[in-house]
């Protein structure tokens, strides 16, 4: 008896699950977008009061030029974790691939833009394994970067938090630990993809669930090898792409250069926001360093909260929370809403530009 009620009772914690699940993301996107209105209406005459100065345009302009630079900076990390998995790839193809689907990151569920790499890696002859973990790594990456800044940062912490926090994060990201969070994720975020493509959902799921079982294989001392056949010469020649017949899938090595090509992403994000908040209202360059740690926590819960298309809302939600304390609502409402602008504008020039570049590149091989 004890045992079917148990079984009666996980049944029904799974239902519930399978049940709710579909309303978590509006109920994330309802709350954020509810903080957000009320801190709007609260404060909407001293946001009317806000105007843009003439001088105000050239620092918006650098704005989007140091945005759109990141785009393409953190394309070519992409290609430094590609080359984790030992995948020779090109510069080009990275970048072009990175900004060609990055915008898709605004689609409802979050995954697209992911799921937009994994097929252009696939089509290119990298293996489909390899081309989910690179895709998953990168913002596992991101977000210990932005961890760390923001701890170095922000000022609300102490020198022992900021030191632990430091090397928790430091050692989550060493290979015995973040092996099986990226095969975790793997499964999470393509499970999403799931109730939609269940033919792919199955195929992927077999996958994961091999992965699965060497990771916990090679825990155990079990050290297990993927071998994948190479690529094929026409898609080396159509994209710049090398696989290695014999590739080790799980991390090896401290992803250290791509962890400090992140960090350097980020500050460039964060320099961008700063020149947006300077655009509104002078800046003391005392408060510098609590815009930027605000930033980075502010990116990378929007980065980690499920449900919401390019941390739309959330990141809005928590810069505000953050900063309120520091500086006129009314300004961090303005500057959030004008960065979020900012960001747009930049995935969308990302976009054409990998466009461009990849249309002249057919013109020159015709």
């Amino acid at each position: 008896m004890g045992k079917q009620h148990l079984h009666r009772v996980q049944n029904f914690f799974k239902l519930a699950k399978s049940r709710l699940k579909p309303y978590v993301r509006y109920v994330i996107l309802g709350g954020t977008f509810l903080f957000i209105a009320k801190a709007f209406f609260t404060h909407w005459r001293e946001v009317a009061n806000i105007q843009i100065r003439a001088e105000s345009f050239p620092l918006l302009a650098i704005a989007l030029g140091i945005t759109l630079v990141s785009l393409i900076f953190v394309g070519w990390v992409w290609m430094l974790i590609l080359r984790e998995f030992n995948q020779v790839v090109s510069v080009r193809w990275a970048i072009q691939i990175f900004l060609k689907t990055n915008i898709a990151k605004y689609l409802p569920g979050n995954i697209w833009h992911f799921w937009g790499r994994i097929s252009e890696a696939k089509k290119a002859g990298i293996s489909q394994k390899v081309s989910i973990l690179s895709v998953l790594l990168e913002p596992l990456l991101m977000a210990s970067a932005g961890g760390l800044i923001g701890l170095i940062c922000f000022d609300k912490f102490n020198g022992f938090l900021r030191i632990f926090g430091c090397a928790a994060i430091l050692t989550a990201i060493q290979p015995r630990i973040l092996n099986p969070i990226v095969l975790f994720v793997e499964r999470w975020k393509l499970s999403k993809k799931n109730g939609e493509n269940s033919e792919i959902g199955e195929e992927i799921g077999e996958e994961i669930g091999e992965e699965i079982g060497e990771e916990i294989g090679e825990v155990a001392g079990d050290r297990p090898t993927w071998r994948f056949g190479s690529s094929s010469n026409l898609a080396k020649n159509t994209s710049g792409v090398k696989s290695s017949r014999k590739i080790n899938l799980p991390i090896k090595r401290y992803p250290l250069v791509p962890l400090i090509g992140q960090m350097c992403f980020i500050g460039l994000r964060g320099c961008g926001f700063l020149l947006t908040v300077m655009a509104l209202n002078p800046v003391n360059l005392i408060d510098i360093p609590n815009l930027f740690g605000a930033f980075c926590f502010a990116f990378v819960v929007g980065l980690v909260v499920p449900g919401a298309p390019g941390g739309m809302g959330v990141f809005e939600a928590t810069a505000i929370a953050l900063l309120s304390d520091r500086f006129s609502v009314a300004i961090i409402l303005s500057a959030v809403a004008l960065y979020r602008i900012v960001s747009i504008l930049a995935d969308v020039a990302g976009a054409a530009v990998a466009k461009i570049d990849r249309q002249r590149g057919q013109v020159k091989r015709r």
